[in-house]
C-alpha cells in the first residue's frame, strides 16, 4: 500500500500541540514563540513533511508565479531576455511560466486568458507581430495583475517597458554603412505597426538625411524578417539592377538570408555589398563572412523588466510607471570592413 504524505496533523501529535500552532508556526505567525517554531520544523523536516504551497498561495490569492510572453524562444535574444528574468525571478523566490505566442495574434490572446485564468501574480511580455491593440492585454489591468512590456511594447499604453534605444542602432549601423563608402543603402525592415521596426526605419532615414543621401522608399524591403525573407529580398536587390552597395537589416536572420542569396549570386561581401544585421545571434560571429550586427542587451533588458515587475508587485501595484531605454553596441565584423 502506498504511503500517505505526512500531514501537519501527525506533526501535531507527535509534538503533543494542537494542529493549529503547527499551522501558525510553519507561516512564520507571530502568535507562535520561536521556540516552538524550531521545534515544528525540526520535526516536520524528521519525518519528511513539505509544505503544499499551492494551496498555501491560494489562500493568499498569490501563486507566487511570473507569466512571460515571448514571440518565439528560440530566437537567441528572447531566450537570453528569459535568462536574465530568471535569475531576477528567482533572486526573489519566484517562479517562471513560459509562452511562445508564435508572432500570432490570436494564440497570445488565448496565452493571457490562460494566465489569468491560472492567477499568475504579474506579467512580462513582448507583443506578437500581429499585435496592434492592447485591448487583450487590458484584462490584466481589470484583474489588477501588473504588466511589464520588454523589447517590443505598444505605443500609448501605460505600463513600464524596457527596451533598446532601436532609432540610435538603427542609425549607428546606418552611418557605419556610410563610414566604409556605401551610397546606396537598402533596409529590410519589419512589420511597420510595431514601434521597434518604426524606429529602426526612422534612424536608417535619419542617418541618411545626416549624411546627404536621398531617401528612396523603393530601398525598403518590408518583411516578416524570417531568413526566407532575407534571402527573397535580397534576390530583388539584385534583380533591381539599383547599384545597391549596402544593407541594413532589422534582424540578424535575414540579414543571413540575404548573404547566403548574395553569395549565391557570386557577389562579394564587403566589397559589392556590405550587410549589418540586428541582434547578434549566436550564428552571426561563426558565418562567412562574419556578420556585423547590434548586441541587443537581452539579458539585461530581461532582468530589469523583472525587476520592475516584482517591484510593483511588492508595492500592489501602487509605484509610477517607468521606461528604461538601454543603449545599444554596433559590433563591426567582416561583412562591412571594407
Amino acid at each position: 500500500m502506498k504511503k500517505s504524505k505526512p500531514t501537519i496533523h501527525e506533526i501535531a501529535k507527535l509534538l503533543n500541540i494542537d494542529s493549529s500552532t503547527v499551522s501558525r508556526a510553519l507561516n512564520d505567525s507571530k502568535l507562535v514563540t520561536q521556540k516552538t517554531k524550531d521545534k515544528v520544523l525540526k520535526k516536520a523536516k524528521e519525518i519528511g513533511y513539505q509544505r503544499n504551497m499551492l494551496a498555501s498561495n491560494l489562500r493568499k490569492s498569490k501563486s507566487n508565479t511570473i507569466g512571460v510572453i515571448v514571440p518565439r524562444i528560440s530566437r537567441h535574444f528572447f531566450s537570453s531576455t528569459i535568462a536574465g528574468i530568471e535569475e531576477a525571478a528567482y533572486t526573489h523566490g519566484y517562479n517562471v511560466v513560459i509562452a511562445q505566442s508564435m508572432e500570432k495574434l490570436e494564440r497570445e490572446k488565448r496565452i493571457v486568458g490562460n494566465f489569468i485564468s491560472n492567477r499568475v501574480d504579474g506579467v512580462l511580455v513582448s507583443v506578437s507581430m500581429e499585435t496592434v491593440s492592447a485591448e487583450h492585454l487590458e484584462r490584466f489591468n481589470q484583474t489588477n495583475t501588473p504588466l511589464v512590456f520588454f523589447d517590443r511594447a505598444l505605443p500609448n499604453v501605460n505600463n513600464s517597458k524596457v527596451l533598446i534605444d532601436d532609432y540610435q542602432a538603427s542609425l549607428q549601423a546606418t552611418e557605419h554603412l556610410i563610414e566604409m563608402g556605401c551610397k546606396k543603402i537598402a533596409h529590410l525592415s519589419g512589420p511597420k505597426n510595431l514601434a521597434i521596426y518604426k524606429n529602426r526605419l526612422k534612424g536608417y532615414k535619419d542617418a541618411l538625411k545626416l549624411n546627404d543621401i536621398p531617401f528612396d522608399s523603393k530601398l525598403v524591403f518590408a518583411s516578416a524578417l524570417h531568413q526566407e525573407d532575407g534571402y527573397r529580398l535580397a534576390d530583388d536587390i539584385i534583380k533591381s539592377k539599383k547599384a545597391i552597395d549596402g544593407i541594413v537589416s532589422a534582424n540578424d536572420l535575414a540579414a543571413i538570408g540575404a548573404m547566403k542569396k548574395l553569395k549565391e549570386s557570386k557577389v562579394r561581401i564587403p566589397e559589392d555589398i556590405a550587410v549589418v544585421g540586428f541582434s547578434n545571434e549566436p550564428m552571426s560571429a561563426v558565418i562567412e563572412p562574419a556578420l556585423s550586427t547590434v548586441d541587443q542587451s537581452g539579458y539585461d533588458i530581461g532582468k530589469i523588466a523583472c525587476n520592475l515587475l516584482i517591484d510593483s508587485l511588492k508595492n500592489d501595484g501602487a509605484i509610477a510607471t517607468k521606461t528604461v531605454t538601454l543603449s545599444p553596441t554596433l559590433i563591426k565584423r567582416a561583412s562591412t570592413l571594407r
